[in-house]
This record gives C-alpha cells, structure tokens and sequence, in this order.
C-alpha cells in the first residue's frame, strides 16, 4: 500500500507536464482570474428525495389534462361522424344537431383538472413572477393558465359546416 507516497516521476509524466506547461503559454486566460458562473440553483437533499418520487404533481396534472383532451377529441370525432352519416342529407340540421351536441357535452372532469392546474400551478412550479407586469412569467410564449373547454372549444376544433 503506498498511500501518501509519492511515486517518482516517469517520462510519460514528464512529456505530459511539458504539453501541458506548452498549453498554458498559448492560453489567452492564464494568470487572470476565473469567471464566477452563478448558478440559479441549490443542490440539496430536499431536490434529491423530490427526484426520487418521480414526476411532480402538477407534472402529473398536465399529462392526465393532455390524456383527457385527447380522449374528448376521439370521442368528439366520433360522435360528429355519427352525427354526419345520419344527417348526411340536411347539412342544416345536422349543424344544429352539432351544436346541441357541443352544448351538451360533459366536461366535467377534465375541467375539475384544469381548474386545479390553474390555482396550484405556480406555487408547485415555483414559477416566477415578471417584476414589471406583476403577473407569472410566460411559458414557452404563453400563459400558465388553460382555459376549460365548452361548447366553444368543440365548435372551434370541430365546425359544424367543414368536412373532415
């Protein structure tokens, strides 16, 4: 065990001090002091056991949102087909018949989620606030907010008169 012992040094040792006493000459930084790179970060414990539980809670939240929004849109489309191969003669009815549709269309739960991800999400997200509006930052260029979905989202994403 040669611990604490210093080896004697080896001319492999030796060429790599050289190119790497060469390096330094040609270094446009050397002998100056290093930047300090701020981070906006603190590791600690309390970020490592978060880790461990896997996605947060509003990560969760958005991803049951995504699921439930697409699940309405499958079942959205296919209630208009149905809608069109019965009314396939009478586009006036059959865009009258959408539209009931549209109004009657329970959104209850995916709404519920939304309306959650609305109150909880900056404090889980530890968003930030933009100090000159007052107001959270945008996401990718657009609120944190989500809007729930009614009458007016189904007849936006599925108008009455267009065919698909």
């Amino acid at each position: 065990m040669r611990q604490g012992v210093p080896r004697a040094e080896t001319p492999r040792d030796r060429a790599e001090r050289a190119r790497l006493e060469e390096d330094l000459l040609e270094n446009p930084l050397a002998g100056e002091p290093v930047r300090r790179r701020l981070r906006n970060f603190h590791p600690d414990a309390s970020a490592q056991l978060a880790a461990l539980g896997g996605p947060l809670a509003w990560m969760r939240r958005l991803r049951a949102i995504e699921q439930e929004v697409a699940q309405h849109e499958t079942e959205l489309a296919e209630a208009r087909g149905a809608l069109r191969a019965e009314f396939a003669g009478d586009p006036e009815r059959l865009a009258r018949e959408w539209r009931r549709c549209a109004e009657n269309w329970d959104f209850h739960e995916v709404n519920e989620l939304i309306e959650r991800h609305n109150r909880h999400y900056p404090a889980e997200s530890r968003l930030p606030m933009n100090p000159r509006t007052g107001d959270f930052v945008l996401i990718n260029g657009r609120h944190y907010r989500r809007r729930p979905l009614d009458a007016a989202w189904v007849l936006s994403r599925f108008p009455p008169d267009r065919a698909d």
